[in-house]
């Protein structure tokens, strides 16, 4: 595994984006960062993909909340059962803070309909004043099984890139309406 990124700006400042991917002949669509964050903030839920320190890539499903300042707040409940008090995700965070959010569409019967985003983070270990408890709110007013903020914590990660792709400019565009009202 390459060296690990000290700060998010050597993260952001390091990373390569890919050529255009061709599919069947066709350029495929790539977002731009406002359509993928657009995406991201209007779905309810995603991968969040970290590092193990021997395995490599540890992904786990999760809701999340994203402020105006591109904070993603990821909640460590008490309304799941837990394994432990500390989650693997923040074992692997304490080790390595970068982090992958992926969210996605997936029609099988309309492959015109596909997108997805990802959002390269860097985890927070003491984040800006009040930022978790912001968060939290976010999360409490999306998610009605976090109405009372059941959290033991919420992680903070701050978006230190975007991508994505689109089968076709209006992919997902209802989604986006839907997170808008």
């Amino acid at each position: 595994m390459a060296a690990t990124h000290t700060t998010a700006a050597a993260f952001a400042r390091d990373h390569v984006t890919d050529p255009p991917i061709r599919i069947r002949g066709s350029a495929a669509m790539r977002l731009a960062p406002d359509g993928a964050r657009a995406r991201l903030v209007a779905h309810d839920h995603g991968v969040l993909s970290t590092v193990h320190a021997t395995r490599g890539v540890d992904s786990v499903p999760c809701v999340y909340a994203v402020d105006d300042e591109d904070f993603v707040g990821i909640p460590v409940d008490r309304v799941k059962p837990k394994s432990s008090s500390r989650l693997q995700r923040e074992r692997n965070l304490a080790a390595d803070p970068r982090a992958t959010l992926l969210v996605e569409q997936w029609d099988p019967q309309d492959w015109a309909r596909l997108w997805w985003v990802r959002a390269e983070l860097w985890w927070e270990a003491d984040p800006p004043t009040g930022r978790e408890r912001a968060l939290a709110a976010l999360l409490a007013s999306r998610y009605p099984q976090y109405r009372d903020e059941p959290f033991a914590r919420v992680l903070v990660l701050r978006v230190v890139g975007w991508s994505g792709w689109v089968a076709t400019p209006d992919a997902g565009a209802d989604a986006i309406d839907q997170g808008r009202e």
